[in-house]
């Protein structure tokens, strides 16, 4: 557990560069901002979140599997995860900011990742 990081992570990096790629300049993990979103675009006020399907239930494949050792514990656990991002989201979006999350498995076809990217950036 102790190799599972919450920042620079790949599917984070990957995002990360496409934007970049695109022509936007960007803040990472702004502590002052609810939730410290991964990405954030102080001019254009927005905001993205990069969730590991499994840690944030997610509905992929990825996202509905469950762990066969202490279920109870990973299930509370993920679920608070969950309830947390909920929080987090809705207390961005009252100060004015949009949000988007990106998943995971979105990283793993990039067209369709950049198609997602480019709509919320383009609003």
């Amino acid at each position: 557990m102790s190799r599972i990081r919450s920042k620079n992570t790949g599917p984070e990096i990957i995002v990360r560069g496409m934007v970049h790629h695109m022509g936007y300049r960007f803040r990472l993990h702004r502590r002052e901002l609810p939730g410290s979103p991964d990405i954030v675009l102080p001019r254009h006020r927005k905001a993205i979140f990069v969730h590991g399907c499994f840690w944030h239930m997610h509905r992929c494949r990825y996202g509905r599997v469950r762990p066969a050792t202490n279920p109870e514990f990973w299930e509370k656990k993920r679920r608070g995860n969950v309830d947390r991002d909920r929080r987090n989201i809705k207390a961005l979006r009252a100060m004015g900011w949009k949000v988007l999350v990106v998943w995971e498995c979105w990283t793993r076809d990039m067209p369709e990742l950049e198609r997602h990217l480019r709509d919320f950036l383009a609003e």
